[in-house]
């Protein structure tokens, strides 16, 4: 797969499809964008390229942890690098959870370079507020302060990005634990001064100040309930709601491949909210 240097980070990517528009399309959490290759093929159908990118620090791109901004601001300003590398005109971003968190972030950056954003499974409300701190963050601190990076190349999260880019691993063991510590102490004190927000990571007078054209789709548990994605449609300037027929459930997440059975209709109203905008320009 192609890949572009992007302030020092190789970035892989994808493009699928054929058309005028682009939809950046991102997953939730720091998984690579294989988990959204299927819709990806989906809304392509509709004369729509989808890009697919691993964000720094996930998937088969690079490593590269600091704490200059939060990931999320991170990821949206290298997204719209590779965007503008790759000369493209007719923008949409999309992504689920932190891939939604990321496309605000876009829409609040960079709104002239935007066409329309489309943000499903929203996080938001108590529950969000506590558990991902924990592990996004704190569950790395830990596992370095009790057993140095060789510990943090066991949890989980990196376990996975380890597997799907082995270079990685090197890199976390070449790593002082005092400074890795340091930056993760650092990105959750950022992370946890938006956390508490019904929209997490981004305020009602931002939301209310994007006037891109929107739609989103909200999610149905606990990390992403349909309550936020509501508030979320709400406070946007510009927006469109869709709800799935689906109901919110007591769980901590439902996983992505949980909601497969209604990727044809994902694909088909992000599709239809796509080339509506394309008809007037």
């Amino acid at each position: 797969m192609p890949n572009k240097n992007i302030d020092g980070v190789n970035i892989e990517f994808e493009i699928i499809g054929n058309g005028k528009p682009i939809l950046a399309l991102m997953p939730g959490a720091r998984r690579g964008y294989l988990e959204m290759k299927s819709l990806a093929e989906k809304i392509a159908e509709n004369n729509i390229r989808v890009l697919l990118h691993d964000r720094r620090n996930t998937g088969k791109s690079d490593l590269l942890i600091d704490d200059i901004e939060t990931e999320e601001i991170t990821w949206s300003r290298e997204l719209n690098k590779l965007l503008k590398s790759l000369n493209e005109q007719y923008i949409f971003i999309s992504g689920s959870s932190s891939g939604a968190r990321t496309s605000l972030m876009y829409a609040l950056e960079f709104p002239s370079d935007l066409t329309g954003m489309i943000i499903m499974r929203v996080t938001g409300g108590e529950f969000a507020a506590k558990r991902l701190p924990v592990n996004y963050y704190e569950v790395f601190i830990e596992a370095a302060k009790s057993g140095g990076m060789e510990a943090v190349c066991e949890t989980k999260r990196f376990m996975e990005y380890i597997k799907t880019n082995p270079a990685v691993k090197k890199q976390l063991i070449g790593m002082d634990t005092k400074e890795f510590i340091k930056i993760q102490s650092s990105l959750l004190l950022k992370f946890l001064a938006g956390a508490e927000l019904p929209v997490m990571g981004i305020t009602e007078m931002e939301l209310n100040s994007i006037k891109t054209p929107s739609l989103v789709i909200p999610g149905n548990d606990n990390t992403h309930n349909s309550k936020s994605g509501i508030i979320a449609h709400n406070m946007l300037g510009n927006s469109s709601l869709h709800q799935l027929p689906i109901d919110d459930v007591d769980v901590d997440l439902i996983p992505w491949e949980d909601w497969l059975p209604y990727e044809d209709e994902i694909a088909d109203e992000m599709s239809d909210f796509i080339n509506k905008i394309m008809k007037d320009i």
